[in-house]
């Protein structure tokens, strides 16, 4: 059987290290990337800073050079964070009879916040034959795939607290802007009275696809966001805070069940966390029969736990029946440490 064929469509922090990722991996190969600016005609091996001497080379393209009816097995969209940014790249992909994969946190669960591009993109993807994930660690894992993991050993719930304390500074110059990053603080408040801070994107999404996986009706949402600012300047690869400056912000969600909270989600997360003391964690709490005190410290980290699902996963959407999917409707990510041919369900195998 040949080599898994993929094509990673944005080279930032995410999408550069899946490349790197991928090309340590065995039964994989990457047959495409693209991106814009500078980037475009240089070397892959150029970009990424590295060499890859048992891989080949490519060269960085645009959409024209890459995205070809049936070019690749699947490929990675590593370009922005929500479904409306998502939506035509996807539709160029599947109608080309390619599987996708996406980091935008708003695609771990379309259909939370836009479920009318949600079922274009189910329709499109069932008519080629081809399916569609969101995924990363966060939404896709650590605040609710993690979570309904841990509710398999219950028989009954009252209350699920789901907390990440975080670092922001793996992540790039999208998520540095997000965040708020640098910003002042009057200019952070502005920014959020305005509406035009996305803060963490991702709530709307957990909470939905719990409800969902559960059996329960959310009756009301609510989401937060408080600026954290740093009293020492701050430098990460992508993002620089001065002293008084916000450096992160804490998000916090709530979800309603029959007009009493049932989800409650906190979400602080800046760069750098540990120059002023912050210990960074993951913790699942839940009141049920039994109860449930999850705690990993420190967390896990936000760059290589995205990478790592985007890479985990390929196996799981080539062999997944055609549609949209979520986090819910596949098999339970794992590590590949081995051959990704070996992954691949006998059925799909193309053999030359």
């Amino acid at each position: 059987m040949e080599n898994v064929k993929v094509i990673i469509w944005g080279l930032g922090a995410m999408g550069g290290g899946v490349a790197k990722t991928l090309l340590q991996k065995k039964g994989v190969d990457i047959v495409g990337a693209i991106d814009i600016g500078a980037k475009v005609g240089k070397g892959l091996f150029e970009v990424l800073g590295q060499e890859f001497p048992d891989k080949e080379d490519i060269k960085v393209g645009s959409t024209d050079d890459y995205i070809k009816p049936e070019y690749a097995d699947v490929v990675i969209l590593c370009t922005d964070s929500y479904v409306k940014g998502n939506f035509e790249k996807i539709k160029l992909i599947v109608e080309n009879k390619m599987n996708v994969i996406s980091s935008a946190e708003e695609m771990a669960y379309p259909k939370a916040q836009n479920p009318e591009l949600a079922e274009e993109i189910d329709q499109l993807a069932t008519e080629n034959g081809v399916s569609v994930l969101g995924t990363g660690i966060n939404p896709g894992h650590i605040m609710d795939l993690l979570v309904l993991v841990m509710t398999g050993a219950l028989i009954d719930i009252k209350h699920i607290t789901s907390k990440r304390i975080n670092s922001l500074s793996p992540f790039g110059e999208a998520v540095m802007e997000e965040q708020g990053i640098g910003l002042e603080l009057n200019e952070f408040n502005r920014r959020k009275e305005a509406g035009e801070m996305a803060g963490h994107v991702g709530f709307e999404e957990s909470i939905h696809m719990m409800a969902d996986a559960l059996g329960v009706e959310l009756s009301e949402m609510s989401t937060d966001m408080e600026a954290i600012v740093t009293d020492v300047d701050r430098k990460s690869p992508y993002g620089f805070a001065k002293a008084g400056q916000v450096a992160g912000v804490f998000m916090t969600a709530k979800g309603m069940v029959d007009g009493q909270e049932f989800f409650n989600l906190e979400h602080p997360q800046q760069i750098e966390p540990e120059q002023v003391g912050v210990d960074t964690g993951d913790y699942v709490i839940i009141d049920g029969s039994p109860k449930v005190n999850l705690i990993n410290t420190p967390e896990i980290e936000g760059g290589l736990g995205t990478i790592a699902m985007l890479v985990n996963m390929i196996p799981k959407i080539i062999n997944a029946d055609p549609g949209l999917k979520t986090m819910i409707d596949l098999p339970i990510p794992h590590a590949i440490i081995g051959d990704f041919r070996d992954q691949i369900k006998e059925y799909k195998k193309i053999v030359k």
